[in-house]
């Protein structure tokens, strides 16, 4: 080989020998760029999690239990309920809905809406809450003379809605708890607190006689034609379906529903 020639190998050599070099030290700055990103990664990680942890809110394991310890025979009572509604009660409120025009089953809706004002007041009183109470009184006064005996709801009108409230209501405003779950025979779901509070609002309904029905030879067939319109009635402005929520745990969904909204009624 000439000396021209070792010197352009020579040359080569030393060309190849930098490029190994410099690939080498890149590859090291990337393997350390790397392991910074890494660590940087890790050193927020902590904090992603704790916005994670805040901006995502913890379900307890139990949020769904309800205290049931009846639960047998809710179950029975509730299956119950199921046949009655189907078997008759819906059947009757078709027929209802069908022989009675709308105007009238309007008016018949309004007229017992009118007379739960009674318990409305007593227990917006109850709960000292005053604006409503108020509302509830000009409601019952005005629905009741221009309203014709409460067909109509002219109180609506003028912006005046119904304070709706209840005696299980009032319990729980003043802190008694809802007890255990229970399912009672045509009323369906409620709880030891919320039927104590159902026979309350009875007995108010029972003892104020908007009606005058006290004196009438009567008053017992005449309770009973009224009571049972209301439940039809009632029926009637009720969407539910049994057995048609397309859950295969319905009695459980059903159990949980009623318990929140019973609660948010009460917190509002």
């Amino acid at each position: 080989m000439t000396i021209k020639g070792q010197c352009s190998a020579a040359i080569l050599a030393i060309a190849l020998l930098g490029a190994q070099s410099w690939a080498s030290e890149e590859q090291g700055a990337a393997q350390i760029g790397r392991e910074k990103v890494v660590d940087l990664m890790e050193a927020q990680a902590p904090e992603q999690n704790e916005v994670q942890r805040l901006i995502t809110p913890e379900v307890p394991k139990n949020a769904l239990l309800v205290y049931d310890p009846w639960e047998p025979m809710n179950r029975g009572v509730y299956n119950f309920n199921a046949r009655f509604d189907r078997a008759i009660f819906l059947p009757t409120v078709r027929g209802y809905r069908a022989l009675t025009p709308d105007i009238v089953e309007k008016g018949v809706s309004n007229f017992f809406s009118n007379l739960g004002e009674v318990s409305n007041l007593v227990n917006n009183l109850l709960q000292l809450q005053m604006k409503s109470s108020a509302i509830t009184l000009w409601r019952f006064v005005v629905n009741s003379s221009v309203g014709v005996g409460g067909l109509w709801d002219p109180a609506a009108k003028f912006g005046m809605y119904q304070q709706q409230e209840d005696f299980g209501q009032t319990l729980g405003y003043w802190g008694v708890g809802s007890g255990p779950y229970v399912v009672l025979p045509f009323f369906g779901p409620s709880s030891l607190r919320d039927a104590t509070g159902l026979g309350l609002d009875y007995a108010v309904d029972y003892n104020v006689d908007l009606l005058s029905l006290n004196d009438d030879a009567n008053k017992d067939d005449i309770r009973l034609g009224l009571t049972l319109l209301d439940a039809v009635d009632t029926r009637k402005n009720t969407a539910f379906r049994y057995y048609e929520t397309g859950s295969p745990f319905e009695y459980e969904l059903v159990r949980f529903a009623h318990r929140q909204w019973r609660d948010i009624q009460i917190e509002k």
